[in-house]
């Protein structure tokens, strides 16, 4: 570990954080310790890295390599939206650019379309000023859809889908194109173009 560095991180931190005596009570630790870290001779003990991080608002292994890594800019575009999902909670999440998300312990690696074992069969009617999408997808517990979403570049749509529910949604008409992704527990994240769906009256 580089002292020097992390010290210099803590001391940014804390300061933009606007903490002083703060920082050490929470932490249960003396002024002069915190200042010996930020002065580079020393770092701290493994037990505080976790509420380190968290009263500086860090990521922890960031901290613990003194340097904060910014991503690249989100320049507004939500056609680029990234999909995450937790393999033990299921939690679902989103980036609307490149990040570093993380859910029960565990950095997650953004969803990746992939092609289905078989061809899902997705129509889409009119139903009043709404989509009536429906998927020729089992929904049992272990095989399922989790959640489907609409994309556009300026506009996410999404549904959180559960095991035994019919897998079909409303989703308003926000305009054409854009894409529909879907993901399935067992076999991933599938993508659609929206004006390629099969389209009928109701």
């Amino acid at each position: 570990m580089d002292c020097k560095k992390i010290g210099e991180l803590i001391l940014r931190l804390r300061r933009e954080k606007e903490l002083t005596q703060q920082l050490a009570d929470a932490l249960h630790v003396s002024n002069k310790t915190v200042s010996k870290w930020e002065c580079g001779r020393g770092c701290p003990d493994v037990s505080l890295w976790e509420p380190l991080s968290s009263l500086l608002g860090a990521d922890l292994r960031e901290l613990m390599q003194g340097e904060l890594r910014p991503n690249c800019p989100d320049v507004g575009k939500l056609d680029r939206t990234r999909f995450y999902v937790c393999p033990v909670c299921s939690n679902l999440l989103t980036s609307t650019s490149h990040a570093s998300v993380s859910c029960c312990g565990r950095q997650l690696p953004p969803l990746v379309p992939a092609e289905p074992p078989e061809p899902l069969t997705v129509s889409e009617a009119e139903v009043e000023d709404e989509l009536y999408i429906t998927v020729e997808h089992p929904m049992e517990k272990e095989h399922y859809l989790l959640f489907a979403a609409w994309v556009k570049d300026d506009r996410v749509w999404l549904s959180r889908l559960y095991p035994e529910q019919s897998p079909a949604f409303r989703m308003p008409q926000m305009g054409g194109g854009g894409s529909l992704c879907l993901y399935c527990v067992r076999h991933g994240l599938v993508k659609y173009e929206m004006n390629t769906l099969r389209r009928s009256r109701r």
